[in-house]
């Protein structure tokens, strides 16, 4: 058996990828537009992204809430996946990442079912309450927010909601009890906010693909 290196690895996702999910302009375009504006290549990886694709469909979800933006890729696989009345609520910090986000989208033919919330997500969150309940909710943004983001998660879902949280793994270092690193350490509060919170049952699985060695939870509201 072949050790999981990182060409092992890269290898396999590669071959996943070009078998079960294969190539798409306009997703090729998000991603280079985001790449020329200088934005970080955070985003998810073709195969995470084609699976928030089918937990939309197989949840029927017709209101998605995404928390962090960034250029729109994870998006666009959302969107799709949605009926033609259906709507992506996503949230984004940075004005510049909505503006490139707002042409990605529009440009997958997609725009019409995103509605893009500019400002901190702890700020705007609490601006939806009174709204519909949201069907499927994808956390991808701060990971020391994250369970603030959990919360209101719960609070603006309904039973049956379905929650994905990205990039939980941390290269691993999620299982360090003595990390310093903010960005870990809220990884890990949010594991065990989901762990314990009777308004979850929730699991979790490490990843390897084009953007390394990380993690997604998967959580259903109660």
């Amino acid at each position: 058996m072949t050790d999981p290196t990182p060409d092992a690895w890269r290898r396999v996702d590669a071959y996943l990828t070009s078998t079960l999910v294969g190539g798409d302009d306009a997703l090729v375009a998000a991603v280079a537009d985001q790449n020329a504006a200088g934005l970080p290549a955070i985003e998810v990886a073709p195969v995470n992204g084609k699976l928030l694709h089918l937990l939309a469909r197989m949840s029927g979800a017709r209101r998605v809430l995404e928390i962090g933006t960034l250029g729109a890729y994870s998006t666009i696989w959302m969107a799709r996946a949605l009926p033609a009345d259906g709507v992506v609520v996503t949230i984004e910090a940075e004005p510049r990442n909505a503006e490139i986000a707002r042409a990605n989208v529009d440009r997958a033919g997609v725009g019409e079912r995103v509605e893009i919330r500019l400002g901190r997500a702890a700020e705007v969150l609490p601006t939806l309450e009174g709204e519909p309940p949201f069907d499927l909710v994808f956390i991808d943004a701060d990971k020391e927010s994250n369970t603030i983001y959990l919360d209101w998660a719960a609070r603006l879902g309904r039973s049956g909601t379905v929650v994905v949280v990205d990039n939980i793994g941390r290269g691993g270092e999620v299982a360090n009890p003595a990390t310093e690193r903010s960005d870990v350490i809220g990884a890990q509060r949010g594991l065990e906010l989901l762990g314990r919170d009777p308004r979850f049952e929730a699991t979790a699985l490490q990843t390897l693909d084009a953007k390394g060695w990380d993690g997604v939870a998967i959580a259903l509201v109660v």
